[in-house]
C-alpha cells in the first residue's frame, strides 16, 4: 500500500507540474495576412450612336429601291470586346418582319442593310446597339422607312 500511495502522490506532482494552468500563456495565433484589394473593374462608356439615314423622328425615310444601305456609328468609346448590332424592320400595318439582320464588330461603323422593302409600305426599323463584355451597355434608336 504504501508503494500506490508514492506511485499516486508522484504521478500527482507530476500532473500537477506539467498543467497550462499557470503563469505560460497559450502562443498567440498569427493572424491571417489581408487580402489583396481587388482591382475595379473599369466600366465602360455608356453606348452612343448615330445611323446616316435617320429622318429624325416624325420623318419618314424614302428609299429608293427594294434594300437600303444604312451605317451605324458608335460615336461613345467602343467597348473592348466589341459590339453587337441588331437591325429589325416591321411592317406598321400589321407588325410583321420585313427584314432583320445581327452584326459584331470591333469597328466604330458598322454597314447594314434594310432589305424587302414594298412600295408604300411604311415600315418601322429599329437599331439596338449592345456591348459584347456588358449586356445591359445598350441603346435603342428608331426610325420610319418606306420605298418610294
Amino acid at each position: 500500500m504504501k508503494k500506490l500511495t508514492i506511485f499516486l502522490l508522484s504521478v500527482s506532482c507530476i500532473l500537477f507540474a506539467c498543467s497550462k494552468s499557470g503563469g505560460d500563456s497559450p502562443s498567440p495565433t498569427p493572424s491571417p495576412s489581408p487580402s489583396p484589394t481587388p482591382t475595379p473593374t473599369p466600366t465602360e462608356s455608356p453606348i452612343a450612336f448615330t445611323i446616316d439615314i435617320d429622318p429624325g423622328a416624325g420623318n419618314i425615310y424614302g428609299a429608293v429601291g427594294s434594300s437600303q444601305a444604312i451605317k451605324v456609328n458608335v460615336s461613345s468609346t467602343l467597348p473592348t470586346a466589341g459590339v453587337q448590332v441588331d437591325v429589325t424592320t416591321k411592317r406598321d400595318t400589321d407588325g410583321g418582319t420585313v427584314s432583320t439582320s445581327s452584326l459584331s464588330s470591333v469597328a466604330a461603323t458598322v454597314n447594314a442593310s434594310v432589305d424587302s422593302l414594298k412600295s408604300g409600305v411604311l415600315c418601322t426599323t429599329t437599331v439596338i446597339v449592345t456591348s459584347k463584355g456588358t449586356s445591359t451597355n445598350s441603346l435603342t434608336k428608331t426610325f420610319k422607312i418606306a420605298k418610294k
